[in-house]
C-alpha cells in the first residue's frame, strides 16, 4: 500500500491547465458549429438538398481531421511502449484508438447523410467509402480483441503491435480515390472530374474547414486526456487490489 500511496497527487497546475483546455474546446466547438451553419456561403455550383447537405462538409472534414490526429498519438503510444515497456504509453495507445474509432464512425455517419441527397444513396462501395469502413472495424477489432486479454503486460504488448499494423490501413483509406475509379466529393482542383457532389471553395468556406480542424482536433486532444486519465485510475486500482489480496 505504501508504494500506492506515496505516489503525487496529480492536481494543482495540470488541472487549472486541463479545464481551460476543456472550456477552449468547448468554445472552439460552438464556433465551428456557428461557422458551418451560419458564416461560410453556401456552393455555388449546388442547390436545394445537396446545398444544405454540402455544409455537413465540415463535420464530415472535422472528423476526419481529429480521427487522423488521435490515431496518429495510438501510432507514438505503441512505439513508445514497445520501447519503454511503461503503461502509460499503453495508455495513451488506448485512448486514442477510441477516441479515434469515435471519430471514423462519425465520418461514416457524416458521409452517410451527405451521399443520400448527392449519389441518391446512404451507402455505395466507392473506394473510399469501403477502405474508410473497413478502417473503423479493424480499430474496432483492435478493441474488442484488447479487452479479452486478462495479463495487464500482454494486453499492452498485443495493443501496441495491433496499433502499429492497423495504422497502415489509414494511407491506403487516403490514397483510395487515386488508386481506384473514385465519385467520391472533392473540392474542385481538377484532380477528380468525375466526383459528384463536389464544389469549388471559397474564402469564407476555406476559413470554415480550418476551424472545423481546429475544433475537432482541441475535441480529440481533450477526449483523449480524459480517457487517458481514467485509464490511468483504473490501473491504479488494480494495483491497490493486488497489493491488499
Amino acid at each position: 500500500m505504501s508504494t500506492v500511496a506515496a505516489r503525487p497527487n496529480r492536481t494543482g497546475l495540470g488541472s487549472v491547465l486541463f479545464l481551460l483546455l476543456t472550456i477552449v474546446t468547448i468554445l472552439a466547438m460552438a464556433t465551428m458549429m456557428w461557422a458551418a451553419l451560419v458564416y461560410a456561403r453556401p456552393a455555388s455550383n449546388l442547390a436545394g438538398d445537396e446545398q444544405t447537405a454540402q455544409r455537413i462538409f465540415y463535420l464530415h472534414m472535422g472528423c476526419n481531421i481529429g480521427a487522423l490526429l488521435v490515431y496518429v498519438l495510438s501510432l507514438v503510444g505503441s512505439v513508445g511502449y514497445l520501447i519503454t515497456r511503461k503503461l502509460g504509453w499503453d495508455r495513451l495507445t488506448q485512448a486514442s484508438v477510441e477516441v479515434g474509432t469515435l471519430c471514423g464512425i462519425g465520418t461514416l455517419i457524416t458521409g452517410a447523410l451527405w451521399a443520400k441527397p448527392t449519389w441518391n444513396a446512404y451507402w455505395t462501395w466507392d473506394p473510399r467509402v469501403t477502405t474508410a469502413t473497413i478502417t473503423v472495424l479493424i480499430y474496432i477489432a483492435f478493441l474488442l480483441f484488447r479487452n479479452g486479454i486478462d495479463n495487464r503486460q500482454a494486453r499492452a504488448r498485443f495493443g501496441s503491435i495491433y496499433a502499429l499494423v492497423a495504422f497502415i490501413s489509414l494511407p491506403i483509406t487516403y490514397y483510395s480515390a487515386r488508386w481506384f475509379r473514385s465519385i467520391h466529393p472533392v473540392i474542385f482542383n481538377g484532380a477528380n472530374p468525375d466526383s459528384q457532389g463536389g464544389f469549388d471553395i471559397g474564402p469564407s468556406m476555406g476559413q470554415t474547414i480550418s476551424i472545423a480542424a481546429l475544433a475537432f482536433s482541441l475535441l480529440c486532444i481533450t477526449l483523449m486526456i480524459y480517457r487517458w486519465r481514467q485509464l490511468g485510475l483504473e490501473d491504479r486500482l488494480a494495483e491497490i487490489r493486488e497489493e491488499i489480496e
